[in-house]
């Protein structure tokens, strides 16, 4: 397993963080989280067009750039850092990979193009209201007439123009459904959220057509959800790093009883334990990326164990952030709060960090 870098892997992200960091400012992110939509379409189309985010693991038989997860998560990792309001997870890292690994190969030509160029954004729909992502828990059925049920904490679902469902089909068996967003029967409505940089939205659908994926259903979902796990992990180890470094910067300027607050016990007692987590989860969320790209019979076991150890490490680093801030760190003006709203909803997304040590354990004890 690949635990760092190669140079050219580390030179993507010097220039990706260049990227985000004229693009994606607080003042930015602020200004962007108040929309509808919730993102710059310039922006998108720049990520897109100019340095082919959008097209980072697609194969190139699918006009994608061929590479891995673990150049993805390099990406989701800078825009974790940045906290980019972009619809680039739901579109590139599930929907995208939902359709890579379930559907046939005509789908894919005729699906993937489209997001590898931005041109389309897509989401995936899988939680049912008060559920989570655990497939075991799916009860839409997909019939004769369409899909019928509701979705909830569906990312981007209010401006998605593709959506991949997550549905039985009449055998019972998980299948992965297509539906356009304009699609009869289909209908959206936003929902509030700790954290509004990310947009949620509940989908209902009644007797809504959808194209079946021709792939195994169940299979296409557990990569998939592999693979966002192993990104989350990784957008949350960039999150955290960030919330270190800018806590760090704050207590070496703060001065309390005529020298800088870095220099008292506990606040190098709080800089060493953000430093040895966020490294931990660093560590667990490359691995997970790399035993994806290898194909490793334990990918499954370590995407849930980073994304465990990353939300643990990010909610805790946000804690010692904000106090090390002071009642500053607090308050709507401080930026601390816009990464500590975005890690405790990272707690939940794609399912706690519980639920994910009981399929770590499940994985190893199968």
């Amino acid at each position: 397993m690949q635990f760092t870098h190669s140079e050219e892997q580390e030179e993507f992200r010097t220039a990706l963080r260049r990227f985000l960091e004229a693009k994606s400012p607080t003042a930015e992110v602020r200004r962007r989280m108040a929309t509808d939509a919730g993102y710059d379409e310039a922006v998108w189309k720049s990520l897109a067009q100019d340095l082919a985010l959008t097209a980072l693991h697609i194969p190139e038989a699918y006009g994608g750039a061929g590479f891995g997860v673990t150049e993805l998560g390099i990406a989701c990792e800078e825009m974790g850092r940045a906290l980019l309001c972009a619809p680039f997870f739901a579109t590139t890292v599930m929907a995208a990979t939902a359709i890579l690994e379930g559907g046939s190969d005509d789908q894919k030509r005729a699906l993937l193009p489209a997001l590898a160029a931005g041109d389309r954004i897509a989401t995936l729909a899988v939680a049912e209201p008060g559920g989570d992502w655990d497939a075991a828990n799916i009860t839409m059925t997909a019939t004769a007439d369409g899909l019928t049920g509701a979705k909830s904490y569906v990312l981007d679902g209010m401006t998605a123009d593709l959506i991949v469902v997550a549905a039985k089909q009449p055998d019972g068996a998980l299948g992965l459904y297509l539906v356009e967003g304009g699609a009869r029967g289909l209908t959206r409505r936003a929902l509030a959220s700790v954290d509004p940089t990310r947009k949620l939205a509940r989908l209902d659908f009644d007797r809504t057509p959808a194209a079946l994926l021709a792939g195994d259903g169940a299979a296409a979902y557990e990569k998939t959800l592999d693979t966002a796990l192993a990104c989350l992990a990784h957008e949350m180890a960039g999150g955290a790093e960030r919330l270190r470094e800018d806590a760090l910067e704050y207590v070496s300027m703060r001065m309390q009883f005529g020298r800088s607050i870095a220099s008292f016990q506990v606040t190098k007692h709080k800089a060493a334990d953000m430093l040895l987590e966020v490294e931990l989860a660093k560590a667990a969320a490359y691995s997970a990326a790399s035993a994806i790209d290898d194909g490793d019979a334990d990918a499954s076991g370590v995407a849930s164990l980073a994304k465990s150890a990353g939300s643990d490490t990010y909610i805790q680093t946000a804690i010692h952030a904000v106090q090390m801030h002071g009642g500053i760190g607090f308050t709507a003006e401080n930026d601390t709060q816009l990464w500590f709203k975005r890690a405790k909803a990272s707690e939940a997304f794609l399912g706690t960090a519980t639920r994910h040590r009981e399929r770590m354990l499940a994985h190893w004890s199968a």
